[in-house]
Order: C-alpha cells, then sequence, then structure tokens
C-alpha cells in the first residue's frame, strides 16, 4: 500500500503540507467537538483543493494556494476544463462550493450566520473533505477506492489530550478512566489501528485474557473491530463519537 510519506507526493509541498495540515485540523476540532474551528479549517480546504485541480488541468501548479474572488464561480469555471478525471471536472468543483457556503455563511466565517456553529454542520464538512481527499488519492495514485481510503485514514495522526506519548510508549493520563475508555482512546491515537500487544503494554493490564474480555465486548457493541487472530483493533464510527464525547466532557470537568 501507498506509504504516508508517498501519499499525494505529486504535489509540490506548497500545497500538499497545507492540504495534509488542514484536514488534520477539520478531523481533529471535530474529534474534540470544536466546531467552529473545524469548519473554519473547511474553508481553507477548500481554498487549496481548488488551487490543486486548477493546477492539475494546467499542468502548472502554484507554489501555494490561492483564494479565488469569486469561489463559486472559480469552481464553475473548471467544469469546463477537459482531458481530466470526471470527478476532477464535475464531482469535486460542485461539492466545493457548498462546503464553503458553510464556513462563509452559516455563522462560522463571520457575524449573523444563519445558525450557529455545530455538530451537523461540522459533520458534513468532515464527510465532504474526507470523500475529496480519498479521491485526490484515487486519481492520483490510480489505486481502489479501498485502498484510498485506507491511505487517507492512515495520513492523519489524531492528537488526543488525554494521551501521552514517548518514542512507543503511550499512557492515559486520567487513570480513572476505566478500561474500555483507556482502549478507545488509545486505539483513536494511532491512525491506522493498534494492536493488542501495544494494548497490553500500554493499559498495563496483568492479564492478555482481561484484555480480550474487554476487547470483545467493545467488538459486540459495534465500537471496535477486533481481529482476535491478527491481534488487531481498530476503532468503529461509533468508537469515534464515543472518544469525542469522552474527550468534550474531559475538558469541561
Amino acid at each position: 500500500m501507498i506509504t504516508r510519506e508517498e501519499a499525494l507526493s505529486i504535489l509540490p509541498d506548497g500545497l500538499r503540507k497545507p492540504l495534509l495540515k488542514e484536514y488534520q485540523s477539520i478531523l481533529q476540532n471535530y474529534m474534540e467537538h470544536r466546531w467552529s474551528p473545524s469548519e473554519l479549517s473547511g474553508g481553507r480546504f477548500c481554498e487549496i483543493v481548488y488551487t490543486i485541480l486548477h493546477g492539475h488541468a494546467r499542468n502548472n501548479y502554484q507554489t501555494s494556494p490561492s483564494k479565488p474572488r469569486d469561489f463559486v464561480a472559480a469552481c464553475r469555471a473548471l467544469e469546463s476544463n477537459t482531458g481530466v478525471p470526471r470527478s476532477f471536472q464535475i464531482l469535486v468543483p460542485r461539492l466545493l462550493p457548498a462546503l464553503y457556503e458553510i464556513r462563509s455563511n452559516r455563522g462560522v466565517g463571520h457575524v449573523g450566520g444563519d445558525v450557529d456553529p455545530n455538530h451537523m454542520d461540522a459533520t458534513a464538512i468532515l464527510a465532504i473533505s474526507n470523500w475529496v481527499m480519498a479521491e485526490l488519492v484515487r486519481v492520483f495514485h490510480a489505486v481502489p477506492v479501498q485502498e484510498a481510503q485506507q491511505v487517507v485514514d492512515a495520513l492523519v495522526e489524531r492528537k488526543i489530550p488525554l494521551v501521552w506519548q514517548s518514542g512507543d510508549i503511550k499512557r492515559v493520563l486520567n487513570p480513572r478512566l476505566s478500561l474500555k475508555d483507556q482502549v478507545l482512546v488509545l486505539v483513536a491515537s494511532c491512525p491506522s489501528g493498534s494492536t493488542v500487544r501495544d494494548l497490553l503494554k500500554w493499559t498495563e493490564v496483568k492479564t492478555l485474557s482481561y484484555l480480550n474480555k474487554t476487547l470483545q465486548s467493545l467488538h459486540k457493541n459495534r465500537l471496535i473491530e477486533f481481529g482476535k487472530k491478527q491481534g488487531t483493533v481498530e476503532l468503529l464510527p461509533a468508537g469515534v463519537n464515543h472518544v469525542s464525547r469522552l474527550l468534550a466532557c474531559q475538558e469541561q470537568s
């Protein structure tokens, strides 16, 4: 599979690094229930993706992102590009204005919007930006959709305030959390999932059988995907939501 370092390496660093930074920011702020910062990053993400599509069509990338004077009109102009994948000509250019609209006219970028920053809008931004990132990887690396999504998942290193790390050791900083919550938080801090061996080391559980019992319970409740034979653990959407709520509660306490 494409490594983290190879992903989107076709792009100049002046575009690739800001793209990864804003995508990271969208996900990180979403997980911490910071709706306004998450939605603001969605606006900057749009401008970077527009710059990438514009440069790709002309085979001449800019060295840094630019903001069109009229974003909607600029995206509409991308539809006249020929010789590019249809998603770069139609799908992405039509999704970006919707994403940009949330940032500009829903009480995020300016006062007086229809609604305050909220979970619903932030969820829409996360879903669209995630799809766009996977499509960029799919097209630029000519890989199947499933592999493209796996690459995107691995790109993001989630920073979990509750987790301390030094080298290959991680510790949950709140020892009062239940073992189930500690496991979920630790797995959330690993972009590509974790292993049972690492979780045993990080939680300092005395017996493997007790940890496996906890993992099986989380698996049964569809919070994680536990591959017992392979010794792998991945966070499922319900697990991501649980960690998000947990982080929000920890911040308020």
